[in-house]
C-alpha cells in the first residue's frame, strides 16, 4: 500500500499546491489501491480510470489558478448522483448502461473545485437499504471485516474510505445513509441541513428527505468537502439561500467550552449493544473534560419516527420511480412489437427493481391510496410535525444534541436479510434528522469487540458549523489517543 493513500484530503491538496506532489501521483496511488483491495471490498461499480487521470492532469495544469484547497484530491462518487457521461445505476438493473447527459450540481461543484472523480460507488437499490445487500450488483464488504456489512444505503462510499481507496467521498443521507455507513466502517460522514446542498441531479427516493453530503476520514476533510458541495442553487426549489455556515472556521476551532450538549433520553437503553453505550459515555466524559456541559434531554414524539419514516419515504418513492418506465431510458423488457406499452412497463418493472424497491412502492403506494391517504401519509406528517417541534424545544435548552448512531456495530452479511424490519431499526437514532430537515454528523467513537462505534451530534438547521466544532474536539482527543484515525487500525489482512 502507498503511503500516499494514508494522507489525509488537506495534507494531499497542500502538497499538491506546493508542488510536491501532482494530482496525477496521488489519483493513480489511489486507482492502484483499488486494483489492489476491491476484489475483496467491491465499494465501486465503476471506476472511470481514464476521466480520472484526464482530470487529474487538467489539475495539474491549472494548479496555479486554484485556491481551492482540495485542488487535484481524488473522490469516490455515490453513484446515485447524475455525471455527465459516467454510468449512473443507482444500483438498479433498471438503469444499467444509463449514461446521463448531464452533471448533477455537486458534480459541477466538484469539478470547479478541481476535485478528481474516481468513479461511482456501490448502493442499496435507489438508497433503500442499511446494508448495501440490496445493491443489484452485490454487496459490499465492510473493510474491518469482510464478512460484515459496510452499512447502507451508501457502504461503497463509506468501504472505500476505510480501505483507503479514495481520501474522500459524496453520500446521500435519506434516513441514516451517511452516517450509519459512517459509523460501522470508522470513517465521518455528515447529512447536512436539509437544502443546505443542492438536490439537482440527484436521482429521487424520497424528495422531502433526501440530502447529499460530504464523507471522509477525519472531521477537517470532511468540512473542507462541505464547503465545496454546499449552498443555493436556483435549480433546486428547496434549496435554501441563505450564506453558508463556515464549517471549516468550526473544525480547526474545535472549543466547546461552555456549550451545552443534549443527551437524547429516547435514543439510548434497550436495543443498544453494551459495547456501543460505553463508548457513548466515554465521549461524553471527554466533551465534558474539555469545558462542555452534559444535558439530558427528552424528546418523546422520537418514538414514532421509525413508523412516520417508513410511510412517508415510501409514499415518496411510490411517486419518484414512476417515472421509470421504460419508455424514455434505461432497461426494457419484453419490446417484441407484439406487446402494449403496458406490458413492456410491466414486464420491465419486474426485472428491474428489486425486492426491497418494490416492497416499498407497494406501501407507499398503498398508504396514498384512496381510503387510506388520511390515516397512513397524512397522520405519518402530523408526527413529522411533532418530531420538528421536539428538537425546536430541545434547542432552547442545548447547543447540539448527541447519541450513539447506531444501536450495533456492523452485523454479519445476510444476519437480517430476512428480516426488514429488524434491518430499519438499524436507522433508529438517524431517521428522526431527516424528518426534521436538521444537520448531523457521525465520527468514530472508538472500537467494540474489534468493530467501529459511531458517535451522533445533531445540530439546529443552518448551525452546520456546531457539528464540526464539537466533531473537532471530540475528535481531537479521540486521534491522540488512537495515534490518528481509527480506520489506521484496521488489520492489513482485511483489505490486501
Amino acid at each position: 500500500m502507498s503511503e500516499l493513500v494514508r494522507k489525509s484530503a488537506a495534507e494531499l491538496g497542500t502538497l499538491i499546491a506546493q508542488g510536491e506532489l501532482s494530482s496525477r501521483e496521488v489519483t493513480q496511488a489511489h486507482l492502484d489501491q483499488i486494483a489492489q483491495t476491491d476484489s475483496a471490498i467491491h465499494a465501486f461499480l465503476h471506476v472511470d480510470v481514464q476521466g480520472a487521470l484526464a482530470q487529474a492532469d487538467h489539475a495539474d495544469k491549472s494548479r496555479g489558478e486554484s485556491n481551492s484547497p482540495l485542488h487535484g484530491v481524488p473522490l469516490a462518487l455515490k453513484d446515485v448522483l447524475a455525471q455527465k457521461g459516467v454510468p449512473t445505476t443507482c444500483g438498479s438493473k433498471i438503469l444499467e448502461g444509463w449514461r446521463p447527459p448531464y452533471d448533477s450540481t455537486v458534480v459541477a461543484k466538484l469539478k470547479d473545485s478541481g476535485i478528481v472523480i474516481l468513479g461511482k460507488t456501490n448502493m442499496d437499490e435507489f438508497a433503500m437499504g442499511s446494508s448495501t445487500e440490496n445493491s443489484a450488483y452485490g454487496p459490499t464488504r465492510n473493510p474491518w471485516d469482510t464478512n460484515r456489512i459496510p452499512g447502507g444505503s451508501g457502504g461503497g462510499s463509506a468501504a472505500a474510505l476505510a480501505a483507503m481507496q479514495a481520501p474522500l467521498a459524496i453520500g446521500t443521507d435519506t434516513g441514516g445513509s451517511i452516517r450509519q455507513p459512517a459509523a460501522v466502517t470508522g470513517t465521518v460522514g455528515v447529512k447536512p441541513t436539509y437544502g443546505g446542498v443542492s438536490r439537482y441531479g440527484l436521482v429521487a427516493f424520497s424528495s422531502s428527505l433526501d440530502q447529499a453530503g460530504p464523507c471522509a476520514r477525519n472531521v477537517l476533510d470532511t468540512a473542507l468537502l462541505h464547503q465545496v458541495i454546499a449552498g443555493y442553487d436556483p435549480k433546486d426549489a428547496t434549496s435554501i439561500n441563505a450564506p453558508v455556515p463556515d464549517v471549516v472556521a468550526a473544525a480547526k476551532r474545535a472549543d466547546v467550552r461552555g456549550m451545552k450538549i443534549g443527551v437524547v433520553k429516547e435514543l439510548s437503553g434497550d436495543g443498544y449493544e453494551k459495547g456501543v453505550a460505553d463508548r457513548f459515555a466515554e465521549s461524553l466524559a471527554i466533551l465534558e473534560s474539555q469545558g462542555a456541559e452534559i444535558i439530558e434531554v427528552s424528546c418523546p414524539n422520537f418514538k414514532f419516527a421509525l413508523g412516520a419514516y417508513y410511510l412517508i419515504a415510501p409514499s415518496e418513492a411510490s411517486s419518484n420511480l414512476a417515472r421509470f418506465d421504460a419508455m424514455r431510458y434505461g432497461l426494457r423488457v419484453g419490446d417484441d412489437g407484439a406487446r402494449s406499452a403496458e406490458e413492456v412497463m410491466s414486464l420491465t418493472r419486474e426485472a428491474g427493481f428489486g425486492p426491497e424497491v418494490k416492497r416499498r412502492i407497494i406501501l407507499g403506494t398503498y398508504a396514498l391510496s384512496a381510503g387510506y391517504y388520511e390515516a397512513f401519509y397524512g397522520s405519518a406528517q402530523k408526527v413529522r410535525t411533532l418530531i420538528t417541534r421536539d428538537f425546536a424545544a430541545a434547542y432552547e435548552k442545548v447547543d447540539v444534541l448527541v447519541s450513539p448512531t447506531t444501536p450495533t456495530v456492523a452485523f454479519k452479511i445476510g444476519e437480517k436479510s430476512d428480516d426488514p424490519v429488524a434491518m430499519y431499526l438499524s436507522d433508529v437514532a438517524t431517521i428522526p434528522v431527516n424528518l426534521a430537515g436538521v444537520a448531523s454528523m457521525s465520527l468514530p467513537a472508538g472500537l467494540s469487540e474489534g468493530l467501529p462505534v459511531g458517535f451522533q451530534i445533531i445540530a439546529p438547521a443552518m448551525r452546520d458549523d456546531r457539528l464540526y466544532q464539537v466533531g473537532g474536539a471530540l475528535e481531537r482527543e479521540l486521534h491522540a489517543k488512537w495515534n490518528g484515525p481509527l480506520t489506521n487500525q484496521i488489520p492489513d489482512l482485511q483489505v490486501r
